[in-house]
């Protein structure tokens, strides 16, 4: 860390900002496209994304949190909750998307530079095909209620009968049928809705790309500033592989796991360990730092101007 150069470093903040601004660009141009939000300037649309990142972080739930809390604040702005949540399957999606068009893009560029593990070359190939049937099989499975409802009624089965297992009996029902069934109608509903019309997931798509690129390129400069470049293609791999972890582990950011996938990833593809480690380390500290910092003073100010009473959080009972 005694080599960091803070006039590199330094180059992290108009990133980061860059970042914000993108992640939200991908639910306000579905809205957009929609007529279903006035305009927005680019600072709120920014500090909205920082608000909804420090909810997902300070109160991890796989996502569930934010979804909560944004669709309340989109309310704010006269979005309905049903589109609000169109918006935000719609994000994920597009998320989802660009990480496998990036992914793919990054497996063509290690396999043309013989100097990188081959062994990353094969990991790479193998997440692009996992997302690539991961997304197959869930278009197939909410295409068709009853599919959906067979699924439900299978995995709830499952389910209980392990949770059985594992509490001796003494959790004999631990979810039920209705409540996953109902989970996948609503995006069965959206889904329907985006084949009805598909082009509005180009937009969001290209800034999901700007997205991913760009964080991803944080880690970038950070190794930069501390004298030593990486490739970015193993590392965007690293990245997006992280982000799954995060997403899944039910931790802050999904930290521990996050950078332990990364350092691990990294140092297969040729990275000293110490490097590694600092880098990631480093990269992520700076991002969370600001992350609960400003979205915590952002995410205040709305809790006071459009709150029904001072101080009460929105989504406490959820």
């Amino acid at each position: 860390l005694e080599k960091v150069n803070p006039m590199i470093l330094v180059l992290l903040v108009p990133l980061m900002l860059f970042t914000f601004f993108s992640s939200s660009e991908t639910i306000f141009t579905y809205l957009a496209a929609k007529n279903a939000i006035k305009k927005v300037g680019w600072w709120e649309r920014a500090r909205m994304a920082l608000e909804l990142n420090f909810v997902n972080h300070t109160l991890p739930s796989g996502g569930v949190s934010g979804i909560s809390y944004m669709t309340w604040r989109l309310g704010k702005l006269g979005v309905t909750p049903g589109r609000a949540a169109s918006a935000q399957v719609v994000r994920y999606v597009a998320g989802f998307i660009a990480s496998i068009l990036l992914i793919a893009i990054s497996v063509l560029a290690v396999t043309v530079d013989g100097n990188v593990n081959r062994w990353i070359i094969l990991v790479s190939s193998v997440i692009v095909m996992f997302m690539i049937l991961a997304t197959i099989g869930l278009i197939y499975l909410v295409s068709s209620r009853s599919r959906m409802q067979m699924f439900a009624d299978r995995s709830s089965k499952l389910i209980n009968r392990v949770a059985r297992k594992l509490t001796r009996g003494r959790k004999r029902i631990l979810v039920r049928e209705k409540k996953i069934f109902d989970f996948f109608d609503d995006i069965h509903d959206d889904y329907l809705e985006l084949r009805r019309d598909y082009r509005v997931l180009w937009v969001p798509v290209l800034w999901a790309v700007a997205f991913t690129a760009a964080e991803a390129s944080l880690f970038v400069i950070t190794f930069w500033a501390l004298g030593t470049p990486v490739n970015p293609a193993p590392l965007l791999v690293a990245y997006i592989l992280a982000s799954v972890a995060g997403f899944i582990v039910v931790t802050p950011g999904g930290a521990g796991a996050y950078e332990a996938i990364m350092v691990a990833f990294l140092a297969t593809a040729g990275v000293a360990s110490g490097a590694a480690i600092a880098g990631i380390v480093l990269t992520r500290v700076i991002v969370l730092v600001v992350t609960i910092v400003f979205g915590y003073l952002f995410y205040q100010q709305a809790l006071g101007k459009y709150g029904k009473r001072k101080n009460r959080n929105p989504f406490k009972r959820h």
